[in-house]
């Protein structure tokens, strides 16, 4: 990775490779951590929505058309049911619209696509500021370990900012840069930033007041990574009773679209 890249490159100029080595692998292994906490934390909500997709499709495309004779017969359906109908019908005759989500993929890549997308990230109303926690104590974890390596700030900002997983945010950072060797505090130019938590610069500012940057940014990078921890396991949290409420809609939906015309 560039990080590593940049780092080693550091660390044989200053002459503390072995240092450095040192911060590459703490950085890695809490990426890492960060990462997977995530994951683990999303694993049981995402069951739940590919059961209740599962669900669904076995409904539509098996036991729906079990009842479709005596539908038939009848002169006029309930809403429900003709929705549910149509739905079936175009699940099992228009099968190869699915191939949508290849091309859905495809479009996904281009970059402009990607950006706007990264962008809709930060913004969302629950999701955004997890989102936000999580990109800026990537950034101050990796600006730490490259300023502590000796690399010159603008240098490590660059780098930095290359890493931090977010199209829309690492685009901003050419701005940045270009301040940095301007003349503008560090402090002042992240003000501008877009997507990351406000508390970085205010600690960026206290860190080039007392000379002790490296050190602070090591202290925000903590403080973040506890706080995404947490932020993730409220919106598990949250998500596990969306979820299986939406589930009982979908499949109580299902059932009332088949019941009501035979009660009739």
């Amino acid at each position: 990775p560039d990080l590593m890249i940049g780092m080693i490159r550091s660390g044989e100029g200053s002459g503390n490779l072995d240092l450095v080595t040192q911060r590459l692998s703490i950085q890695y292994e809490k990426d890492y951590k960060l990462t997977q906490q995530v994951k683990s934390a999303m694993t049981y909500p995402m069951i739940l929505l590919i059961l209740c997709v599962a669900i669904v499709i076995l409904i539509v495309t098996f036991i729906l058309p079990q009842f479709q004779s005596p539908f038939d017969q009848m002169d006029s359906l309930p809403v429900p049911t003709t929705i549910l109908i149509a739905c079936s019908n175009f699940i099992t005759q228009r099968w190869y619209v699915a191939l949508i989500v290849v091309v859905v993929k495809l479009i996904v890549g281009i970059p402009g696509v990607r950006r706007t997308l990264d962008r809709g990230k930060v913004r969302m109303p629950v999701f955004g500021n997890l989102f936000k926690v999580i990109y800026t104590a990537r950034f101050a974890r990796t600006l730490s370990s490259l300023y502590s390596s000796g690399m010159p700030i603008a240098t490590a900002i660059a780098t930095a900012g290359n890493t931090i997983g977010n199209r829309y945010i690492e685009e901003q950072f050419e701005e940045v840069v270009t301040q940095v060797r301007s003349g503008v505090p560090l402090s002042q130019a992240l003000h501008s930033v877009d997507g990351f938590q406000k508390k970085l610069a205010s600690t960026v500012q206290i860190g080039e007041e007392s000379g002790r940057l490296d050190l602070m940014l090591d202290s925000i990078a903590s403080s973040l990574e506890d706080e995404a921890e947490q932020a993730t396991k409220r919106i598990v949290t949250l998500l596990e009773p969306i979820l299986i409420v939406f589930m009982a809609v979908i499949v109580g939906f299902i059932m009332i679209a088949v019941m009501l015309p035979i009660y009739q």
